[in-house]
């Protein structure tokens, strides 16, 4: 079963046009309750968080008229991180956790993820089922069994002291300073008071949403507002998140910025020691560094490579029996700890080592040499194939003859937005740049 409306990561648009309506969001939380109701599950349940976008008002209305017109009773969270509605889905035996958000996309996007009971998002082919829902009629629940709705005031605090548990117990951030820059999203207020709490000396960033600056020239997309914070206030160590936290950027006292590859080798190398790192694997996209993987080969660890989307590696994670994976963008998943990746969490466990061992974040997060690594994005209208053209594929095959034996390209569509994206790793630099250069030229010759 093919899925139309659902993406990578969910249902995505820009707000208040198709799919990311009022109508198109009711519509979901209808199809959405019934399929988890003819699935069954504890008390009929469903919780619902958001971040701090504006358009989260109207889609949360929405989706729990939807949902309570199948007879769901709506758990409502407030603004809280993507993880967190993963944990409290678990937590409070819902049937259904439900998380309003455009991750790292500007104000103007919006999206709606799902997770099912055991606070995992759903499988291609539960979105497929709620997708195929949407074509037909969705039976109502007669008036006697319509679902309630209540607020959760104290969501936020729970998730707050859980992340607090993943922490090492014994150890403590006294005397280290922290810039976190919470993207004026779904953190603002979670990850400042959890570091705080924990001893650091804090300081916030992107802590002032209005509802139109999520990831406006902050967050873990654009690292160079906590960069200047880290260098201005004399910071040990920087931690960036994006607007639903589930996603970071490290930075060292300096301001240099360390990827998701850096800092998965850095736990995978400190759970190798420990014992903790299950089957000696660490699962990442193709996205990742080339590097990484030669990285681990001298660790005599592996690296198990997914479809890019932190979904992909969540499945290959739960089907291998690993635990720990991510993506280059910052998403990391520790299965441990969370069911999806966790911006703050991830956070801590750096924080952590750098308490334990007494090293500066610089030489933390400089676990191995990057091969040259260049992405380029063209932007695409609706309904254009650029890669099937003649031209495009005539190029992509003539430089993956050039680059053979010294890198790898890496062509795909974006799964959340209009956009073709050309990745290529090279040992040389000048061969890297003409390499993306000329398929790029060919791609928005064909768009």
């Amino acid at each position: 079963m093919s899925r139309k409306l659902f993406g990578t990561d969910g249902v995505r648009g820009r707000a208040n046009t198709y799919p990311m309506t009022a109508e198109m969001a009711l519509k979901l939380g209808a199809a959405a309750g019934r399929f988890f109701r003819r699935a069954g599950g504890v008390g009929n349940r469903v919780v619902i968080g958001k971040d701090t976008r504006l358009s989260g008002y109207m889609l949360e209305n929405a989706l729990t008229a939807g949902l309570t017109s199948t007879g769901m009773n709506v758990l409502l969270l407030g603004p809280c991180p993507t993880p967190a509605v993963g944990f409290l889905t678990r937590s409070m035996r819902a049937d259904l956790g439900v998380m309003i958000s455009a991750s790292h996309n500007p104000h103007h996007d919006n999206g709606i993820k799902f997770f099912g009971p055991d606070g995992f998002k759903l499988s291609d082919e539960a979105e497929a089922e709620i997708e195929a829902m949407l074509e037909g009629e969705i039976a109502p629940a007669p008036a006697e069994a319509i679902g309630r709705a209540r607020r959760i005031d104290d969501a936020l605090g729970r998730y707050e002291e859980y992340a607090k548990t993943t922490f090492p117990a014994g150890l403590r951030l006294d005397g280290l300073k922290v810039v976190i820059d919470c993207a004026n999203g779904a953190a603002y207020k979670a990850a400042p008071g959890v570091l705080w709490e924990l001893g650091a000396e804090v300081i916030p960033v992107g802590v002032a949403p209005n509802g139109t600056n999520i990831n406006d020239r902050c967050g873990s997309t654009y690292p160079q507002t906590a960069a200047e914070a880290v260098v201005a206030h004399g910071a040990h160590v920087g931690i960036s998140l994006d607007g639903d936290a589930d996603r970071v950027m490290i930075l060292d006292e300096a301001g240099r910025v360390a990827d998701g590859d850096q800092i998965m080798a850095l736990l995978a190398g400190r759970w190798a020691d420990e014992g903790r790192l299950q089957g000696g694997t660490l699962v990442a996209t193709v996205m990742s560094n080339l590097g990484l993987e030669r990285h681990l080969e001298r660790r005599g660890l592996h690296l198990e490579r997914t479809a890019v989307g932190d979904r992909y590696v969540v499945e290959a994670m739960r089907r291998g029996g690993w635990n720990l994976g991510g993506e280059q963008s910052g998403h990391i998943v520790m299965t441990d700890y969370a069911t999806t990746g966790d911006g703050l969490i991830a956070g801590l466990q750096f924080l952590a080592e750098m308490a334990r061992s007494g090293r500066p974040a610089s030489t933390l997060v400089r676990q191995f040499e990057t091969v040259p690594q260049m992405l380029k994005n063209v932007r695409f209208t609706a309904g254009a194939r650029p890669l099937e053209a003649p031209a495009v594929q005539a190029a992509i095959a003539a430089n993956e003859a050039r680059i053979q034996g010294k890198g790898r390209i890496l062509i795909r569509k974006s799964g959340t937005e209009p956009l073709i994206r050309v990745m290529a790793e090279c040992e040389d630099p000048a061969l890297l740049a003409e390499v993306v250069g000329e398929i790029v030229q060919a791609v928005e010759a064909a768009v």
